[in-house]
Order: C-alpha cells, then sequence, then structure tokens
C-alpha cells in the first residue's frame, strides 16, 4: 500500500508533469482540497495563522500548527505538505516537529532559510537569511531525524525575496540539495515569472523544483513544466475565498435582516463532507 509520503515524493520526481498542491488551513478545508481532485494538500502557515486571527510572523506555535494538521491528517487520504516557516527556531526545533509530522502521517514539510521569527514574503519589509551553513545543518538534522524514509524534506530559498540576486538563489539552492533537501522551492514577488525561469533555466534540472505563483498566476503551467517544474503551490486561495465570501454574507445579512436567497453551501452539504451518514450506519449497528 502507498504512504502519503510515497506518493509525494514519487510526485515531486515525476518530471512528466506538474502535481498541483492547493491551499488548507484546517479539516474542511482539506477535505475540499481532496475532493478537487489536487495532487496534495498545501498547509500554510499564512493561511493557518489567518485562521486563527494572528498574523504570519510565527505568531502561531508550532503545537498550535500541529493541532490544526493533526485534524487535517485525520480526515484526509491525499498528502499534505506543511508550510514549515523556518523550523520554529534552530535545527532541534525543526528536528523535533519533523519527528511529529512523521508521526502523524505528514508527507513532508518546507522549510525557508530566513531568520526566526519570519515575515511573510509579500510583506514590504527587510527579509533577512540565515547563513547557508546554518540552514544546511538545519536540513541535515531533519534528514537523520524523520523516522519516515519516504518523508520529503524540501529547501525554500528566498534569496529573490531579500534581494539578493540569481547567483545567490542558485547558490543556496545547491548547497541545500547537497545538504539531503529532496527538492526547491523557489520563491518570487514579481508580477510576471520572469525570475522563476530565470532560475529554471539556470537551475538546469539538478533536482526537482516547486514555484508558488501568487503573483504571476496568470502564467501558463505548461511553461514551467518545459522548464523542469515538477510541482505548483496555490498557496492561499481557499483563505482569500472565505473571507470574500464571508465578509459579502455577513454584509448581506446585515443589510436586509434575512439570510433567504444567499449563495451558499446547505446544510447537507456540510453532512456530506463530515460523512454523516457514515455515522448514521454504525449507530443501527453498535446502539
Amino acid at each position: 500500500m502507498m504512504t502519503r509520503s510515497k506518493i509525494l515524493r514519487q510526485a515531486i520526481q515525476d518530471c512528466t508533469g506538474v502535481s498541483l498542491f492547493l491551499e488548507a488551513h484546517n479539516g474542511i478545508s482539506a477535505k475540499i482540497v481532496e475532493k478537487s481532485g489536487a495532487n496534495g494538500v498545501w498547509a500554510s502557515g499564512f493561511t493557518m495563522s489567518a485562521a486563527m486571527g494572528v498574523r504570519d510572523a510565527n505568531e502561531l506555535s508550532w503545537t498550535q500548527v500541529l493541532d490544526i494538521l493533526e485534524s487535517m491528517s485525520n480526515c484526509t487520504n491525499i498528502p499534505i505538505l506543511v508550510d514549515g516557516d523556518t523550523g520554529h527556531g534552530n535545527f532541534n526545533n525543526a528536528r523535533i516537529f519533523v519527528k511529529k509530522l512523521c508521526l502523524m502521517g505528514i508527507a513532508g514539510v518546507v522549510y525557508e532559510d530566513k531568520l526566526f521569527p519570519k515575515m511573510n514574503s509579500f510583506v514590504t519589509a527587510a527579509h533577512s537569511l540565515v547563513d547557508i551553513d546554518n540552514f544546511c545543518g538545519k536540513i541535515k538534522a531533519c534528514k537523520d531525524s524523520q523516522t519516515d524514509n519516504d518523508f520529503c524534506i524540501i529547501a525554500r530559498t528566498e534569496a529573490l525575496i531579500a534581494n539578493l540576486g540569481m547567483d545567490e538563489a542558485i547558490k543556496r539552492a545547491s548547497f541545500y540539495i547537497e545538504a539531503g533537501a529532496d527538492a526547491i522551492v523557489i520563491h518570487s514577488k514579481k508580477d510576471t515569472p520572469v525570475e522563476i525561469l530565470e532560475f529554471c533555466k539556470k537551475w538546469n534540472k539538478k533536482a526537482p523544483v516547486i514555484i508558488i505563483p501568487t503573483k504571476y498566476e496568470a502564467s501558463p503551467i505548461v511553461q514551467f513544466q518545459e522548464m523542469g517544474v515538477t510541482g505548483i503551490i496555490f498557496a492561499n486561495h481557499l483563505m482569500r475565498a472565505s473571507i470574500k465570501v464571508m465578509n459579502d454574507i455577513c454584509q448581506n445579512i446585515m443589510k436586509h435582516h434575512k439570510s433567504t436567497g444567499l449563495e451558499i453551501a446547505s446544510v447537507e452539504d456540510i453532512f456530506t463532507l463530515t460523512n454523516m451518514q457514515a455515522l448514521i450506519e454504525d449507530e443501527k449497528k453498535y446502539l
């Protein structure tokens, strides 16, 4: 039987296609992602924080993150790739987190090379990176600590976000793969994919590459596949959609003092997502 970590590993190593990972921030959103047919869930640090009403600056504790991930893992069967931010501290914090994820059946984690506490990549602020040796040590510690051989530890370099240039991004990615990372996430805040395409060209398929096209979302997937990209993360769309809809629904109810005519899911839709029928059938058996 294929484990979720094995499925993820094969997906990011498959150069014949591009796997799509959709953001989720709790159990119900993870179930919706699974129902969509996506290759996996992206458990976003940004949106898990937002769902708890806090900022994407490591204000959510790692134990709170684990609680959310446990609920997501328990109610889905597809791979979950976790946004591990900076590892919640040094190498020791990062490797403890990895051990916990392996016990939960999580498929992989992405760690980024920023200083702790991290700052969201799209915030207009200074973005400082850890030195290369420090981050490589973190990768090695996590690889040595994983209890699932197929669990994926993916290194995300923020060199382009920090305006350190393409050469620095290539250098860092190369060192991270040598340290044992299973793939690279390259991130850019440009409105076009020019930096990503340049990186992929210079990288020349040394190792699997995953991208996050939040800013250059109009770019066709096929051009990335041709450049060696094996995974694409749609990193925050379910949270953004839910905030928009919840705001609209609240305003509509307050304006009209009624809830009729709203384009919302039925109660039965929620029963279906949470598999209420299975409980009813079990009650017939056991009560």
